[in-house]
């Protein structure tokens, strides 16, 4: 799942723009999740780690350079691409490692383009990694790997096909690095929904054998996202 945020103040603007990224990931067959903002400040505030970022300049309150300047600062990696109707804050944008710098009005092919790059950049989507630090120790764990996360005494504990890392944290930090395989099915548990095998009552197995609780008021939803994911793999 890649994650998209569109930053614009026109909002017939944001829907083109969205529109336009859901045509291009479904050509790309690659499941998308956009989020829309129309000032800097509610996406900073998100706290939601996002993939790619499509920011405009002027807005209400910090402008998009700005907002993309802090970004940098605590050091997202995000793919941006700047779409604006001004033309000299160009150099600024390649400054923060920008994607690419479209100015208004944009077409379909333009920004295609510029999706491309940023795809290439980001690679594999299944490289994504997640970093924990345990004192003066630091793991990088790819987060396909993941079967299914358990907190227990404010205790995160991280399960892998390999072996099973454990820090002090919390859930809901947790689940902000992650992407939408994660479900948070119980509220002890986050499970990787591509590496569920199995579902009887309130329990779900995992590759592997190890298993995770799911919650009463969770289990249609658990339920609907397996059936998607079987629909998916039948297409």
């Amino acid at each position: 799942m890649i994650t998209v945020a569109i930053c614009d103040d026109e909002q017939y603007f944001l829907t083109y723009l969205r529109k336009s990224v859901e045509h291009y990931f479904s050509i790309q067959k690659q499941n998308v999740q956009i989020f829309e903002f129309d000032d800097g400040e509610s996406l900073l505030s998100s706290r939601q780690i996002f993939d790619v970022i499509l920011m405009d300049l002027k807005l209400p309150g910090k402008n998009g350079m700005e907002i993309i300047k802090q970004l940098r600062r605590e050091k997202s990696k995000c793919q941006v691409i700047f779409i604006t109707s001004y033309r000299e804050y160009a150099l600024q944008a390649f400054q923060v490692d920008a994607v690419h710098y479209l100015l208004k009005p944009i077409t379909d092919e333009h920004l295609f383009q510029a999706l491309d790059r940023c795809v290439e950049r980001m690679g594999n989507i299944d490289s994504k990694t997640l970093t924990i630090t345990k004192g003066a120790c630091t793991e990088i764990i790819f987060i396909k790997d993941i079967l299914y996360c358990e907190v227990m005494d404010h205790r995160l504990y991280i399960h892998t096909k390999d072996m099973t890392y454990d820090y002090l944290g919390t859930l809901e930090e947790l689940q902000k690095q992650l992407d939408d395989r994660f479900f948070r099915c119980h509220k002890s548990y986050l499970v990787n929904m591509d590496q569920v095998v199995s579902k009887q009552g309130d329990t779900a197995t995992v590759t592997g054998g190890g298993q995770v609780l799911i919650s009463r008021r969770k289990q249609q939803d658990f339920t609907q996202g397996l059936l998607k994911l079987v629909r998916k793999e039948l297409l």
